[in-house]
């Protein structure tokens, strides 16, 4: 078992920026609380029961501290989850990555075609409807002018001017990355406490006595190097993907991934 004081302190670490954004964000302590009480039951439920029996109530009330009553009332309510800005944030990525791959929308030097927005031939509309299912071509457009992700020409085409798709001032597609960058680096720890073959790769590299004249200079090798390594994996994970190629073989469906984040604050500052 982990020292208690050990994990109160992680946990801290963890809740300080976290809190910084729900408080700018005007979320108060008790919404916090609530959304917290139903993640503790849910995951309770999903993850902690014995023999692969369904989950009782009183079981759930042991494992999280709750009385039973709380978790019953928990286990009544809606998952508070939103689906709606992970999906639109999955069908703009998709897009722009298959735009820099994909035969019919790059150059014979594999740079992303000037695109018609409509047309017979290879056109933004097109990419659209084969990459991002259903959601009309124009919300894609607006979601990746809006971002700096597109440009339009002055003949009725889109130019692609950033390689990934980043959102840009829309704050509930932030919140989504926030969620899911989030709750996959600590997956990731979580995995390699509890599992110690095969590990999932998880390194960083950090100095704590650097002058701040340097951090620009740094902060954009580690863009750049970081960009290429992230464009040569997303190469190779989408051959297999299939959504892209539905004829890829293979059992079950799943997710991986590799995550890049830079990180910068004056060493007296708490994080």
């Amino acid at each position: 078992m982990i020292n208690q004081k050990t994990l109160t302190a992680a946990v801290i670490r963890i809740l300080r920026p976290l809190v910084r954004i729900l408080l700018r964000n005007g979320m108060t302590f008790a919404a916090f609380s609530d959304i917290a009480k139903w993640v503790y039951v849910d995951t309770a439920a999903r993850e902690f029961g014995l023999n692969d029996r369904k989950q009782s109530i009183s079981r759930i009330s042991v494992i999280t501290g709750l009385s039973r009553k709380e978790v019953k009332r928990v286990r009544e309510e809606a998952s508070p989850q939103d689906t709606s800005s992970a999906d639109r944030y999955n069908r703009a990525a998709r897009v722009i990555a298959a735009w820099r791959r994909e035969r019919d929308y790059i150059d014979e030097d594999s740079n992303p075609l000037i695109l018609p927005i409509t047309g017979d031939g290879p056109s933004f509309a097109g990419l659209v409807r084969r990459y991002s299912g259903d959601m009309p071509f124009r919300a894609v457009l607006d979601e990746l002018t809006r971002s700096g992700t597109v440009e339009k020409t002055e003949k009725n085409a889109v130019r692609l001017v950033s390689r990934f798709y980043v959102p840009g001032q829309d704050d509930e597609m932030r919140l989504h990355i926030l969620g899911t960058d989030t709750a996959h680096l600590i997956s990731t720890i979580d995995h390699n406490m509890t599992n110690p073959c095969p590990r999932f790769f998880q390194r960083k590299v950090s100095y704590d006595n650097l002058p701040g004249e340097i951090l620009p200079v740094f902060h954009e090798l580690a863009a750049q190097s970081a960009q290429k390594l992230l464009e040569d994996l997303d190469q190779w994970l989408s051959f297999y993907d299939r959504d892209i190629r539905p004829e890829t073989r293979g059992e079950g469906r799943h997710l991986a991934g590799l995550g890049i984040y830079y990180f910068e604050a004056p060493v007296d500052e708490k994080v």
